[in-house]
């Protein structure tokens, strides 16, 4: 009764050691497998293109579409191929879809100058898909050369902004409604829904109720000042802040 029992051990510990190894051989060919054809595996990126955002079952321009991804939209590359003239790359779109898209749709800092191709592309921009663009230049490349230049453009950019804003809202806001509330009248201003989108962003205005003008609040210019005081930006950043003041302290 004992020899066959010790058989049986034996039997089951060999069983169990061939299936660990077995296990961790498959692994590793396939590990060593995926490291040779994954070029920017692991990699964060987000979608700075949305005409090139087109999320495919596969490699090539004339595959089966999942969906169009929206600028801003996160994503992790795991794996790159040719195809078409185009790279593709691999990628699992937050929060749980996986596909391939076109290279160009998609910057990160993975990607060597890919900030100075952001660069460029938003000199191309306008309007709120601009200050959308810079946003995600500023969260995705803080290291970048280029940051005080981006920082002092969307400061210009959002003191124009500002003044549109302060004409809009002076049409839409009836003094009447407003009084007949007696809510205080900046609330109505710092409330205006026009304001949300830029909120939604990080970005904050000002109100000079004297004027009934809003003015951007200069976050742009400060850092520029604190953390790029030698550049020529920051001299530019601190005549810019001094504007602020001024128009902050304005008077009817």
């Amino acid at each position: 009764m004992k020899y066959p029992l010790f058989i049986s051990l034996i039997l089951i510990l060999f069983v169990f050691s061939y299936d660990a190894n077995g296990q961790k051989n498959r692994s590793s060919v396939k590990t060593k497998k995926t490291t040779t054809t994954q070029k920017a595996a692991g990699n964060d990126g987000i979608v700075i293109d949305r005409r090139l955002s087109v999320l495919r079952i596969s490699p090539s321009l004339y595959s089966r579409p999942i969906q169009r991804m929206s600028v801003g939209r996160q994503v992790t590359v795991t794996n790159t191929k040719e195809a078409d003239g185009v790279t593709f790359y691999r990628v699992r779109a937050l929060p749980n879809t996986i596909g391939w898209v076109q290279a160009e749709a998609i910057v990160g800092s993975f990607r060597k100058n890919d900030d100075q191709r952001l660069f460029k592309i938003i000199q191309a921009s306008d309007g709120i898909d601009q200050i959308n663009k810079i946003m995600i230049f500023l969260e995705h490349f803080p290291k970048s050369a280029l940051r005080p230049a981006i920082l002092l453009q969307l400061g210009d950019l959002l003191e124009e902004e500002a003044v549109r804003l302060s004409k809009a809202a002076a049409k839409s806001l009836d003094r009447r409604e407003m009084a007949a509330s007696g809510a205080p009248l900046h609330s109505f201003y710092l409330n205006y829904p026009s304001l949300d989108r830029y909120g939604k962003l990080g970005i904050s205005f000002l109100f000079n109720l004297e004027t009934k003008s809003y003015h951007y609040d200069g976050d742009s210019w400060f850092e520029i000042v604190r953390n790029f005081p030698k550049s020529s930006e920051g001299e530019e950043a601190q005549k810019r802040l001094d504007t602020l003041k001024e128009k902050m302290e304005a008077k009817k």
